[in-house]
Protein backbone atom coordinates (compact mmCIF):
# COMPACT_ATOMS: atom_id res chain seq x y z
CA UNK A 1 0.00 0.00 0.00
CA UNK A 2 2.70 2.53 1.17
CA UNK A 3 4.04 1.25 -2.43
CA UNK A 4 1.12 2.06 -4.07
CA UNK A 5 1.36 6.04 -2.40
CA UNK A 6 4.80 6.67 -3.25
CA UNK A 7 3.92 5.78 -7.15
CA UNK A 8 0.75 7.87 -7.14
CA UNK A 9 2.55 10.84 -5.71
CA UNK A 10 6.04 10.37 -8.22
CA UNK A 11 3.29 10.52 -11.04
CA UNK A 12 2.07 14.07 -9.90
CA UNK A 13 5.46 15.16 -8.82
CA UNK A 14 6.40 18.47 -10.62
CA UNK A 15 10.28 17.14 -10.63
CA UNK A 16 8.62 14.96 -13.66
CA UNK A 17 7.21 17.74 -15.68
CA UNK A 18 9.34 18.29 -18.69
CA UNK A 19 10.23 21.43 -19.88
CA UNK A 20 7.70 21.82 -22.54
CA UNK A 21 4.94 21.09 -20.03
CA UNK A 22 6.42 23.93 -17.58
CA UNK A 23 6.18 26.57 -20.70
CA UNK A 24 2.91 25.68 -21.52
CA UNK A 25 2.16 25.91 -17.42
CA UNK A 26 3.70 29.48 -17.65
CA UNK A 27 2.12 30.40 -20.01
CA UNK A 28 -1.66 29.21 -18.77
CA UNK A 29 -0.83 31.74 -15.35
CA UNK A 30 0.12 34.59 -17.78
CA UNK A 31 -2.78 34.51 -19.68
CA UNK A 32 -4.96 33.93 -16.93
CA UNK A 33 -6.31 37.22 -15.59
CA UNK A 34 -5.30 37.83 -11.72
CA UNK A 35 -7.84 39.41 -9.04
CA UNK A 36 -5.99 42.39 -9.02
CA UNK A 37 -6.58 43.07 -13.05
CA UNK A 38 -9.96 42.05 -12.83
CA UNK A 39 -10.93 44.63 -9.92
CA UNK A 40 -8.95 46.88 -11.82
CA UNK A 41 -11.24 47.00 -15.04
CA UNK A 42 -13.99 47.19 -12.84
CA UNK A 43 -12.88 50.82 -11.81
CA UNK A 44 -14.01 53.90 -13.68
CA UNK A 45 -11.13 55.40 -13.01
CA UNK A 46 -11.70 58.86 -11.03
CA UNK A 47 -9.74 57.83 -7.88
CA UNK A 48 -6.81 58.88 -8.78
CA UNK A 49 -8.14 62.14 -9.57
CA UNK A 50 -6.24 62.67 -6.00
CA UNK A 51 -3.51 61.65 -7.67
CA UNK A 52 -3.52 63.81 -10.60
CA UNK A 53 -4.24 67.12 -8.24
CA UNK A 54 -1.07 66.03 -5.98
CA UNK A 55 1.24 66.36 -9.26
CA UNK A 56 -0.05 69.30 -10.95
CA UNK A 57 0.10 71.12 -7.34
CA UNK A 58 4.18 70.02 -6.85
CA UNK A 59 4.74 70.76 -10.18
CA UNK A 60 2.71 74.36 -9.99
CA UNK A 61 4.01 74.87 -6.43
CA UNK A 62 2.45 76.50 -3.46
CA UNK A 63 2.61 80.72 -1.85
CA UNK A 64 2.14 81.79 1.28
CA UNK A 65 2.24 85.17 2.81
CA UNK A 66 3.03 86.16 6.41
CA UNK A 67 3.07 88.90 8.11
CA UNK A 68 4.61 90.01 11.22
CA UNK A 69 3.72 92.74 13.74
CA UNK A 70 4.82 94.04 16.67
CA UNK A 71 6.90 96.37 18.66
CA UNK A 72 10.97 96.53 17.69
CA UNK A 73 12.92 94.28 19.73
CA UNK A 74 10.34 91.36 19.90
CA UNK A 75 11.88 88.89 17.89
CA UNK A 76 9.70 88.93 15.31
CA UNK A 77 12.79 88.80 12.41
CA UNK A 78 14.30 85.91 14.45
CA UNK A 79 10.89 84.01 14.97
CA UNK A 80 10.61 83.35 11.33
CA UNK A 81 14.05 82.15 10.36
CA UNK A 82 13.92 79.76 13.49
CA UNK A 83 10.68 78.80 11.72
CA UNK A 84 11.49 78.42 8.07
CA UNK A 85 15.16 77.90 8.42
CA UNK A 86 16.69 80.78 6.51
CA UNK A 87 18.02 83.71 6.94
CA UNK A 88 15.57 86.75 5.53
CA UNK A 89 17.26 89.56 7.16
CA UNK A 90 20.92 89.66 6.53
CA UNK A 91 21.50 93.46 5.68
CA UNK A 92 18.79 94.49 8.82
CA UNK A 93 19.44 97.72 10.98
CA UNK A 94 18.23 98.60 14.39
CA UNK A 95 17.38 101.88 14.65
CA UNK A 96 18.56 103.80 17.44
CA UNK A 97 16.33 105.30 19.87
CA UNK A 98 16.29 108.99 18.58
CA UNK A 99 15.65 107.47 15.37
CA UNK A 100 11.94 104.96 16.84
CA UNK A 101 11.00 108.85 18.51
CA UNK A 102 9.00 109.96 15.07
CA UNK A 103 9.57 106.22 12.72
CA UNK A 104 6.45 106.02 10.72
CA UNK A 105 5.32 102.47 9.99
CA UNK A 106 7.05 100.67 7.37
CA UNK A 107 6.24 98.04 4.76
CA UNK A 108 8.94 95.67 3.95
CA UNK A 109 8.49 92.42 1.99
CA UNK A 110 11.00 89.80 1.58
CA UNK A 111 10.68 86.59 -0.81
CA UNK A 112 12.66 83.59 -0.51
CA UNK A 113 11.60 79.95 -2.13
CA UNK A 114 12.26 76.63 -0.18
CA UNK A 115 12.05 73.32 -1.33
CA UNK A 116 11.82 70.03 0.53
CA UNK A 117 11.29 66.74 -0.62
CA UNK A 118 10.86 68.09 -4.11
CA UNK A 119 7.62 70.48 -2.67
CA UNK A 120 8.78 73.99 -3.46
CA UNK A 121 7.12 76.61 -1.15
CA UNK A 122 7.27 80.80 -1.93
CA UNK A 123 7.38 82.42 1.30
CA UNK A 124 6.44 86.14 1.75
CA UNK A 125 7.20 87.30 4.62
CA UNK A 126 5.56 90.98 5.40
CA UNK A 127 7.71 93.11 8.04
CA UNK A 128 6.33 96.17 9.66
CA UNK A 129 9.47 98.47 10.97
CA UNK A 130 8.13 101.07 12.88
CA UNK A 131 4.76 99.60 14.45
CA UNK A 132 4.26 100.65 17.51
CA UNK A 133 7.44 103.15 18.08
CA UNK A 134 6.50 106.36 17.48
CA UNK A 135 4.72 108.33 20.77
CA UNK A 136 1.53 108.32 18.67
CA UNK A 137 0.40 105.07 17.82
CA UNK A 138 -3.38 106.08 17.23
CA UNK A 139 -2.82 105.24 13.05
CA UNK A 140 -0.23 102.58 13.33
CA UNK A 141 -2.96 99.85 12.63
CA UNK A 142 -3.82 101.99 8.64
CA UNK A 143 -0.56 101.24 7.05
CA UNK A 144 -0.91 97.50 7.49
CA UNK A 145 -4.34 97.73 6.22
CA UNK A 146 -3.97 99.62 3.75
CA UNK A 147 -1.66 97.38 2.34
CA UNK A 148 -4.08 94.46 3.22
CA UNK A 149 -6.65 95.98 0.72
CA UNK A 150 -3.56 96.97 -1.78
CA UNK A 151 -3.39 93.46 -2.31
CA UNK A 152 -7.06 92.60 -2.38
CA UNK A 153 -7.39 95.40 -4.74
CA UNK A 154 -4.54 93.95 -6.93
CA UNK A 155 -6.03 90.56 -7.06
CA UNK A 156 -9.43 91.60 -7.92
CA UNK A 157 -8.30 93.64 -10.94
CA UNK A 158 -5.99 90.62 -12.09
CA UNK A 159 -9.35 88.63 -11.49
CA UNK A 160 -11.66 90.66 -13.71
CA UNK A 161 -8.85 91.33 -16.04
CA UNK A 162 -8.86 89.45 -19.07
CA UNK A 163 -5.52 87.66 -19.20
CA UNK A 164 -6.40 85.45 -16.06
CA UNK A 165 -4.02 82.08 -16.89
CA UNK A 166 -0.89 83.45 -14.51
CA UNK A 167 -2.73 85.50 -11.71
CA UNK A 168 -0.46 85.92 -9.15
CA UNK A 169 -1.80 85.89 -5.67
CA UNK A 170 0.04 88.01 -2.91
CA UNK A 171 -2.77 88.28 -0.71
CA UNK A 172 -1.99 88.06 2.79
CA UNK A 173 -2.96 85.01 4.32
CA UNK A 174 -1.56 85.20 8.14
CA UNK A 175 -0.83 87.58 10.52
CA UNK A 176 1.50 86.82 13.47
CA UNK A 177 0.58 89.52 15.99
CA UNK A 178 3.62 90.07 18.56
CA UNK A 179 2.21 90.83 22.33
CA UNK A 180 5.15 91.99 24.64
CA UNK A 181 5.28 90.05 27.70
CA UNK A 182 6.27 92.40 30.01
CA UNK A 183 2.35 94.23 29.71
CA UNK A 184 -0.43 92.56 31.75
CA UNK A 185 -2.54 91.86 29.17
CA UNK A 186 -3.66 93.35 25.72
CA UNK A 187 -2.74 97.02 25.64
CA UNK A 188 -5.21 99.75 23.86
CA UNK A 189 -2.60 99.44 20.86
CA UNK A 190 -3.14 95.71 20.45
CA UNK A 191 -6.95 95.86 20.61
CA UNK A 192 -7.35 98.45 18.59
CA UNK A 193 -4.89 96.76 16.08
CA UNK A 194 -7.23 93.56 16.22
CA UNK A 195 -10.34 95.50 15.90
CA UNK A 196 -9.42 97.09 12.78
CA UNK A 197 -8.09 93.97 11.10
CA UNK A 198 -10.05 91.48 12.01
CA UNK A 199 -12.63 91.13 9.06
CA UNK A 200 -9.52 91.22 7.09
CA UNK A 201 -6.56 88.48 8.18
CA UNK A 202 -6.36 85.71 9.44
CA UNK A 203 -4.96 87.35 13.04
CA UNK A 204 -2.49 84.93 15.33
CA UNK A 205 -1.39 86.18 18.49
CA UNK A 206 1.95 85.29 19.88
CA UNK A 207 3.60 86.16 23.23
CA UNK A 208 6.96 86.94 22.44
CA UNK A 209 9.92 86.26 24.16
CA UNK A 210 8.38 83.87 26.51
CA UNK A 211 11.11 82.70 28.16
CA UNK A 212 11.36 86.01 30.31
CA UNK A 213 8.22 84.67 32.20
CA UNK A 214 8.13 81.15 34.48
CA UNK A 215 5.32 79.10 33.45
CA UNK A 216 2.98 80.22 35.81
CA UNK A 217 3.30 83.91 34.27
CA UNK A 218 2.88 82.33 31.27
CA UNK A 219 -0.09 80.72 31.94
CA UNK A 220 -1.29 83.58 33.81
CA UNK A 221 -0.60 85.89 30.79
CA UNK A 222 -2.38 83.90 28.32
CA UNK A 223 -5.97 83.32 30.17
CA UNK A 224 -5.75 86.95 30.46
CA UNK A 225 -4.92 87.49 26.89
CA UNK A 226 -7.89 85.45 26.13
CA UNK A 227 -10.39 86.68 28.53
CA UNK A 228 -9.99 90.14 27.22
CA UNK A 229 -9.92 88.97 22.97
CA UNK A 230 -13.59 87.41 24.67
CA UNK A 231 -14.64 91.05 26.27
CA UNK A 232 -13.95 93.01 23.50
CA UNK A 233 -15.69 90.31 21.42
CA UNK A 234 -12.07 90.33 18.79
CA UNK A 235 -11.96 87.96 16.15
CA UNK A 236 -9.01 85.99 15.77
CA UNK A 237 -8.02 82.70 13.42
CA UNK A 238 -10.67 79.71 14.60
CA UNK A 239 -9.10 76.32 13.75
CA UNK A 240 -11.50 74.24 12.00
CA UNK A 241 -13.44 71.69 14.12
CA UNK A 242 -12.65 67.78 13.26
CA UNK A 243 -14.36 66.08 10.92
CA UNK A 244 -15.96 62.52 12.45
CA UNK A 245 -13.69 60.35 10.48
CA UNK A 246 -10.53 62.15 11.70
CA UNK A 247 -7.90 59.66 13.33
CA UNK A 248 -7.40 60.23 17.08
CA UNK A 249 -3.95 61.49 16.93
CA UNK A 250 -5.13 64.59 14.80
CA UNK A 251 -7.86 65.66 16.81
CA UNK A 252 -5.69 65.42 20.00
CA UNK A 253 -2.92 67.76 18.28
CA UNK A 254 -6.15 70.32 17.15
CA UNK A 255 -7.05 70.55 20.61
CA UNK A 256 -3.87 70.63 21.87
CA UNK A 257 -3.17 73.79 19.40
CA UNK A 258 -6.14 75.06 20.44
CA UNK A 259 -5.35 74.94 24.11
CA UNK A 260 -1.88 77.09 23.20
CA UNK A 261 -3.98 80.46 22.00
CA UNK A 262 -1.87 82.38 22.62
CA UNK A 263 1.43 80.66 21.11
CA UNK A 264 4.03 81.51 23.91
CA UNK A 265 7.36 81.47 22.06
CA UNK A 266 11.56 81.90 21.89
CA UNK A 267 13.25 82.11 18.96
CA UNK A 268 16.99 80.99 18.33
CA UNK A 269 18.97 80.66 15.46
CA UNK A 270 21.93 80.02 17.56
CA UNK A 271 22.88 75.99 17.71
CA UNK A 272 24.21 74.83 21.15
CA UNK A 273 25.47 71.52 22.44
CA UNK A 274 23.04 69.90 25.51
CA UNK A 275 24.00 66.97 27.06
CA UNK A 276 25.41 65.46 23.73
CA UNK A 277 22.93 66.85 21.41
CA UNK A 278 22.94 69.83 19.00
CA UNK A 279 20.12 71.93 19.65
CA UNK A 280 19.13 75.47 18.99
CA UNK A 281 18.38 77.56 22.13
CA UNK A 282 19.34 80.57 24.68
CA UNK A 283 21.95 79.62 27.27
CA UNK A 284 21.32 81.46 30.60
CA UNK A 285 23.09 81.32 33.94
CA UNK A 286 20.40 79.41 35.57
CA UNK A 287 19.95 76.81 32.53
CA UNK A 288 19.50 76.84 28.84
CA UNK A 289 16.04 77.12 27.23
CA UNK A 290 15.81 74.93 24.19
CA UNK A 291 13.66 76.69 21.02
CA UNK A 292 11.76 72.98 19.83
CA UNK A 293 11.58 71.55 23.50
CA UNK A 294 7.58 71.54 23.73
CA UNK A 295 8.02 71.91 27.73
CA UNK A 296 9.84 75.22 27.32
CA UNK A 297 7.79 77.10 24.77
CA UNK A 298 5.01 76.67 22.06
CA UNK A 299 7.39 76.99 19.09
CA UNK A 300 6.95 73.65 17.79
CA UNK A 301 2.95 73.97 18.03
CA UNK A 302 2.85 77.04 16.01
CA UNK A 303 5.34 76.03 13.51
CA UNK A 304 3.04 72.85 13.45
CA UNK A 305 -0.09 75.05 13.05
CA UNK A 306 1.87 77.19 10.31
CA UNK A 307 2.91 74.36 7.86
CA UNK A 308 2.30 71.03 8.32
CA UNK A 309 -1.72 71.14 9.80
CA UNK A 310 -3.32 74.73 9.03
CA UNK A 311 -1.71 76.26 5.95
CA UNK A 312 -4.03 75.51 3.27
CA UNK A 313 -6.96 76.33 5.88
CA UNK A 314 -5.61 80.10 6.52
CA UNK A 315 -5.53 80.04 2.49
CA UNK A 316 -8.88 79.21 2.78
CA UNK A 317 -10.19 81.01 5.03
CA UNK A 318 -8.59 83.88 3.19
CA UNK A 319 -10.09 83.25 -0.27
CA UNK A 320 -13.62 82.54 0.93
CA UNK A 321 -14.12 85.02 3.56
CA UNK A 322 -11.79 88.07 3.55
CA UNK A 323 -11.30 88.34 0.32
CA UNK A 324 -14.93 87.90 -0.49
CA UNK A 325 -16.18 89.87 1.82
CA UNK A 326 -13.78 92.49 0.32
CA UNK A 327 -14.84 91.43 -3.17
CA UNK A 328 -18.89 92.63 -1.82
CA UNK A 329 -17.65 95.61 -0.49
CA UNK A 330 -15.84 96.86 -3.93
CA UNK A 331 -18.78 95.55 -6.19
CA UNK A 332 -21.19 97.55 -3.52
CA UNK A 333 -19.21 100.57 -3.98
CA UNK A 334 -19.06 100.23 -7.94
CA UNK A 335 -22.88 99.58 -7.79
CA UNK A 336 -23.29 103.06 -6.01
CA UNK A 337 -21.34 104.90 -7.80
CA UNK A 338 -23.01 103.96 -10.91
CA UNK A 339 -26.52 104.76 -8.85
CA UNK A 340 -25.08 108.09 -7.92
CA UNK A 341 -23.83 108.90 -11.72
CA UNK A 342 -26.55 107.95 -12.92
CA UNK A 343 -29.06 110.23 -10.84
CA UNK A 344 -26.40 113.08 -11.36
CA UNK A 345 -27.52 112.60 -15.00
CA UNK A 346 -31.43 112.90 -14.24
CA UNK A 347 -30.86 115.77 -12.11
CA UNK A 348 -28.97 117.94 -14.14
CA UNK A 349 -31.32 117.22 -16.97
CA UNK A 350 -34.74 119.09 -17.72
CA UNK A 351 -37.95 117.42 -16.11
CA UNK A 352 -39.44 115.10 -17.94
CA UNK A 353 -42.83 116.40 -18.41
CA UNK A 354 -41.14 119.44 -19.68
CA UNK A 355 -38.99 117.85 -22.32
CA UNK A 356 -42.05 115.56 -23.09
CA UNK A 357 -44.74 119.15 -23.78
CA UNK A 358 -41.73 120.82 -26.00
CA UNK A 359 -41.75 117.56 -27.74
CA UNK A 360 -45.61 117.67 -28.38
CA UNK A 361 -45.38 121.56 -29.61
CA UNK A 362 -42.65 120.54 -32.23
CA UNK A 363 -44.91 117.98 -33.71
CA UNK A 364 -47.36 120.13 -33.63
CA UNK A 365 -45.72 122.55 -35.44
CA UNK A 366 -44.03 120.32 -37.90
CA UNK A 367 -47.52 119.17 -38.81
CA UNK A 368 -48.70 122.62 -39.64
CA UNK A 369 -45.98 123.87 -41.79
CA UNK A 370 -46.52 120.38 -43.59
CA UNK A 371 -50.17 120.96 -43.92
CA UNK A 372 -49.27 124.63 -45.47
CA UNK A 373 -46.86 123.36 -47.72
CA UNK A 374 -49.18 121.10 -49.35
CA UNK A 375 -52.11 123.84 -49.23
CA UNK A 376 -48.51 126.28 -51.44
CA UNK A 377 -48.56 123.03 -53.76
CA UNK A 378 -52.68 122.85 -54.66
CA UNK A 379 -52.54 126.42 -55.02
CA UNK A 380 -49.17 126.42 -57.50
CA UNK A 381 -51.33 123.86 -59.11
CA UNK A 382 -54.11 125.79 -59.83
CA UNK A 383 -52.72 128.37 -61.44
CA UNK A 384 -50.42 126.45 -63.59
CA UNK A 385 -53.75 124.88 -64.57
CA UNK A 386 -55.25 128.26 -65.01
CA UNK A 387 -52.22 129.20 -67.12
CA UNK A 388 -53.07 126.64 -69.40
CA UNK A 389 -56.50 126.98 -70.25
CA UNK A 390 -56.72 130.74 -70.65
CA UNK A 391 -53.44 129.82 -73.59
CA UNK A 392 -55.44 127.75 -75.13
CA UNK A 393 -58.46 129.94 -75.25
CA UNK A 394 -57.43 133.01 -76.77
CA UNK A 395 -56.73 132.16 -80.77
CA UNK A 396 -61.06 130.97 -80.64
CA UNK A 397 -61.60 134.40 -79.51
CA UNK A 398 -59.83 135.93 -82.12
CA UNK A 399 -61.13 133.75 -85.25
CA UNK A 400 -64.82 134.28 -84.20
CA UNK A 401 -64.01 138.36 -84.72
Amino acid sequence: RNADLTAIRSLFSTDRITEPDAAAMAHLRAATPRKEDDQASQLIGFATLPDQVHRKSIKKGFEFTLIVVGETGLGKSTLINSLFLTDLYKDKVVPTAEERISKTVEIKKSTVEIEEKGVKLKLNVIDTPGFGDSLDCSDSWKQVADFIDAQFEQYFRDESGLNRKNITDNRVHCCLYFIPPYGHGLRPLDREFMKRLQDKVNIVPVIAKADTLTPAEVRKLKAKINEEIEKCDIKIYQFPDCDSDEDEEFKRQDEALKACIPFAVIGSNTVIEVKGRRVRGRVYPWGVVEVENQDHCDFVKLRNMLVRTHMQDLKDVTRDVHYENFRAQTLQKMNKAVFQRNKLKRDSSPDFATVQETDRIIQEKDEELRRMQEMLARMEQQLEEQKRQSTQTTPKHQLVI
